[in-house]
């Protein structure tokens, strides 16, 4: 496994944890294998912070610690603590736990703020059933090497709080049926996939697919040529943007199934405006090459073509 270099202190010596009970030998000689540099209550620091004003007087010492170290590590203590109810609860020593065990995967201290950010859940995970098999899929099912484990966590932080055998494993599954292969694609760029709900997010938008008139097999392709058609809202992405294509563009599905990346860009600033111009100009193109061109390409074509 990647080791952490060095002793780390969380940013501040503010974000520190304490116990009443004194320190087992086992414990000190864990926070010594875990490289976390512990030190004593700064009370006076601690005292001199606005959340130390008589308004905030009834909250406790240790809960005013936590939002300090929360907030000393950039995040968003509020946030954070409304999104997750059981971080009230949770103690410096559990959370400093979580931290370690992080560093200990490779991912570095500054990643933290967006990935508990994003997911303040890990914050109070449990490492040995939630956090460890995470990583042990990474390793095993996608063929991670632990060295690589920093670059998926900070592409999706939302595996950290996924269960393998209810969420990840199942995905994978489905989405290995349906013909994806490419194992370091769905880990380093398509792992949104893999904490989408199958029910509920995946199998609709296929079914969405083949109501507008594809078949079971083209759905299928388009999918697995642009992964991101599993990401778009049908309500928000697919109707509208397919209702300009059939009616305004009077396009017909061939072109779709040819270049489903149609759904992957913006319909207004992107696909009517170009439209539009290509109209204008009287002229006909793909419709891969209206929409992929760049602004100055797509110029120089109209103007070379109308011209």
């Amino acid at each position: 496994m990647h080791p952490v270099s060095g002793s780390i202190t969380l940013h501040s010596s503010l974000c520190t944890f304490s116990s009443d009970k004194p320190s087992s030998s086992s414990s000190s000689s864990s926070r010594s294998t875990n490289n976390l540099s512990v030190a004593s209550k700064p009370k006076t620091l601690l005292q001199n912070h606005p959340l130390y004003t008589p308004i905030n007087a009834k909250l406790s010492i240790q809960f005013k610690e936590k939002i300090l170290c929360l907030e000393i590590l950039g995040i968003d203590a509020g946030k954070a603590l409304s999104q997750n109810l059981e971080l009230h609860a949770a103690t410096m020593e559990s959370i400093h736990s979580i931290i370690s065990f992080l560093l200990s995967k490779g991912i570095h201290q500054k990643d933290l703020p967006r990935i508990f950010g994003m997911c303040p859940k890990i914050l109070t995970s449990n490492i040995k059933t939630d956090l460890n098999p995470v990583f042990d899929f990474l390793l095993q099912e996608l063929n991670v090497p632990d060295h690589s484990f920093r670059r998926v966590v900070k592409k999706n932080p939302r595996l950290l709080t996924s269960s393998v055998m209810d969420q990840l494993k199942p995905a994978l599954f489905y989405l290995k049926r349906l013909g994806f292969k490419d194992l370091e694609a769905l880990a380093y760029q398509d792992s949104i996939l893999l904490v989408s709900n199958v029910e509920g997010t995946l199998i609709p938008k296929l079914k969405y697919l083949e109501s507008l008139g594809f078949s079971k097999d083209e759905a299928r392709i388009m999918v697995l040529r642009c992964p991101s058609l599993f990401t778009f809202s049908i309500e928000n992405n697919f109707q509208p943007k397919f209702e300009y294509f059939s009616v305004e563009m009077g396009g017909k599905l061939e072109e779709l199934k040819e270049f489903p990346q149609y759904f992957a860009f913006s319909l207004e600033k992107r696909i009517k405006p170009r439209h539009l111009e290509v109209v204008q100009s009287g002229i006909q193109l793909p419709l891969s090459v209206m929409l992929k061109s760049t602004d100055e390409a797509f110029v120089e074509l109209i103007n070379q073509v109308g011209g």
